[in-house]
């Protein structure tokens, strides 16, 4: 991004926090820190020092995001982008596979015991014996 783009990001940013509570200290650093985590697909603890605390960066995300924060931030980011209506966005949460996406395990071919077992299928020893079936002794 070059500054001009960091400017009005942080300026938006800045108009959606709450005017509540302890403010954060350096916000461009606190963005980038966001940005790196989601780029680079790490755990919190793998955050780079330059960005502080791993810890405090999280917490500060944690609290932004169940206030709505980020909510308001990227809609008042899309409201001043030309093109923002031409992108949709979403994220595997709302994406399911069918279970039999899961596949088989690894590339194997059907072994000749594999077509044994389709021409003659295991019988069941899990149904239920009938009561004819039993044996006096029990």
């Amino acid at each position: 991004m070059t500054e001009e783009d960091w400017a009005i990001t942080l300026h938006v940013f800045e108009m959606c926090l709450s005017h509540r509570g302890d403010k954060g200290r350096d916000n461009r650093r606190f963005l980038e820190a966001v940005h790196y985590f989601t780029v680079h697909n790490i755990t919190w603890r793998a955050l780079p020092r330059e960005f502080g605390n791993w810890n405090s960066v999280w917490k500060r995300f944690w609290r932004l995001s169940q206030t709505g924060t980020f909510d308001l931030f990227f809609e008042a980011l899309a409201d001043l982008s030309q093109s923002a209506h031409l992108v949709q966005m979403f994220d595997s949460t709302v994406v399911r596979a069918h279970v039999s996406a899961a596949g088989s395990k690894g590339d194997r071919k059907m072994s000749p015991s594999g077509v044994r077992e389709v021409a003659f299928p295991r019988k069941s020893t899990s149904r239920a014996i009938s009561m004819d079936a039993r044996s006096a002794s029990y």
